[in-house]
C-alpha cells in the first residue's frame, strides 16, 4: 500500500467508533508504555487491518466484536483471506499479539464487557536459532578491519566496540562522545557506555580493553580529521563528510571486514551481538547477566541462546565420545 493511501485509510478508519477505539489504544501504547517507534508503526499497521477486516463484515462497534471474529481475522492472516498479504507465522503472531492487547485494553477501559480475543492465541513459530560465529572468526574480521587512516581507525573501533559490548547496531549509530566514560588505569575502574534500547532504555555496559584501545586510537588520531569535514556533531562514530555514520555503512563494513578475513559466513551487525551472547555464555556468565548487557526485557528472550551452547555441546559430544554414536 502506498503512503498516501495508507494515510486516507487511516483517516477513514478514524471516523468510525472501531476506528476511534483502536486510535484510542495506539495512543496508550505510545505514551503508556513508551514503544519504540518501530514498534508503534509495526501496531498500528497491524491493527489498522484488523479494523478494515472488521469493518468488512461488517461489525461496527468494539462491544460487538466475538471470539469467532479473531478466530476469523487470525486465518485470514495466514491465508489472505482478507484481502492483504498473506503472512508468516511470525509475522502472523506479532499481529495477533497486537489484537489480544487492542481487546484487553477495551475490556479494561470498559468500552467492552468481555474480551473476545483472550482464548485466540497467535500461531506458535518453529524457535530459530541466532547465528553466531566462532571466536576465531570474530578475531580474524577485527584483525582484518580498518587501517591507520581515519576511516580505518573508526572501523576498527567501531567492529571492536559492537563485539565488546553487544549493542545494537542502532545503538552504535547512534551513540555520542559523551556516552563513552574511558578509563585511563585500573584504578578508575571499568570503561563503560551508555546505551540507548528499545523504548529509549537506558544501560550501562563495560567495554573491554581490545575496544577500548581502539577507540581510544580513533578518538585521538582519526575522529579530528573526520570531523572537519562536518558542521560539527556530537556523533562518536562518523562518516567520511563528517556527519554520523548509517547503520547501512555500518552493514557494508563488516561485510569488507569479513571479505577480507576470508569468513565465509553470512555476517552482519547482528553476527556479532549473537556472538557476544553466545561467547559469553560459553564462557560461563550467567544468563540473567547476558540478559542486562543486551537490554532485554524478559530473560527468556535471552535463553534462546542456551540453546546455542546446548547444540554446541551435543556435536562436541557426539564427534568425540567413542560410544556416543554407533
Amino acid at each position: 500500500m502506498k503512503a498516501g493511501a495508507a494515510a486516507a485509510d487511516a483517516s477513514t478508519a478514524a471516523s468510525t467508533e472501531m476506528g476511534r477505539a483502536i486510535g484510542d489504544y495506539l495512543q496508550h501504547v505510545g505514551v503508556e508504555r513508551g514503544l519504540a517507534a518501530n514498534t508503534l508503526q509495526a501496531y498500528r499497521r497491524d491493527l489498522l487491518r484488523y479494523g478494515r477486516f472488521l469493518s468488512g463484515i461488517p461489525v461496527a462497534a468494539p462491544g460487538d466484536v466475538t471470539r469467532h471474529h479473531v478466530s476469523a481475522f487470525a486465518q485470514a492472516l495466514s491465508d489472505g483471506g482478507d484481502g492483504g498479504s498473506a503472512l508468516g507465522l511470525r509475522s502472523a503472531a506479532r499481529t495477533i499479539v497486537a489484537v489480544r492487547g487492542l481487546h484487553k485494553f477495551w475490556a479494561l477501559e470498559g468500552l467492552t464487557e468481555a474480551d473476545p480475543a483472550a482464548d485466540v492465541h497467535p500461531p506458535m513459530a518453529g524457535r530459530r536459532l541466532p547465528k553466531a560465529i566462532s571466536v576465531d572468526d570474530v578475531a580474524r574480521i577485527l584483525e582484518a578491519a580498518g587501517s591507520d587512516s581515519a576511516p580505518g581507525l573508526r572501523d576498527t573501533a567501531m567492529l571492536e566496540f559492537l563485539y565488546s559490548t553487544g549493542a545494537r547496531i542502532s545503538e552504535a549509530v547512534g551513540l555520542d562522545v559523551d556516552d563513552l566514560v574511558l578509563s585511563r588505569s585500573e584504578d578508575d575502574g571499568p570503561s563503560l557506555v551508555r546505551l540507548f534500547g528499545k523504548g529509549s532504555k537506558e544501560r550501562l555496559v563495560p567495554i573491554g580493553s581490545y575496544a577500548v584501545r581502539a577507540l581510544e586510537s580513533y578518538l585521538v588520531r582519526g575522529r579530528g580529521s573526520l570531523a572537519a569535514k562536518g558542521r560539527g556533531t556530537p556523533a562518536l562514530f562518523l562518516n567520511t563528510r563528517g556527519g554520523r555514520i548509517s547503520r547501512q555503512s555500518a552493514w557494508s563494513i563488516l561485510k569488507v571486514a569479513a571479505d577480507k578475513a576470508g569468513v565465509a559466513a553470512d555476517v552482519s551487525p547482528h553476527t556479532l551481538r549473537h556472538s557476544f551472547a553466545t561467547h559469553l555464555l560459553e564462557g560461563g556468565a550467567d544468563v540473567r547477566v547476558v540478559q542486562e548487557l543486551l537490554g532485554h526485557a524478559s530473560v527468556t528472550t535471552t535463553q534462546v541462546y542456551t540453546l546455542v551452547t546446548a547444540e554446541t555441546l551435543r556435536e562436541v559430544y557426539a564427534a568425540a565420545h567413542p560410544r556416543a554414536l554407533g
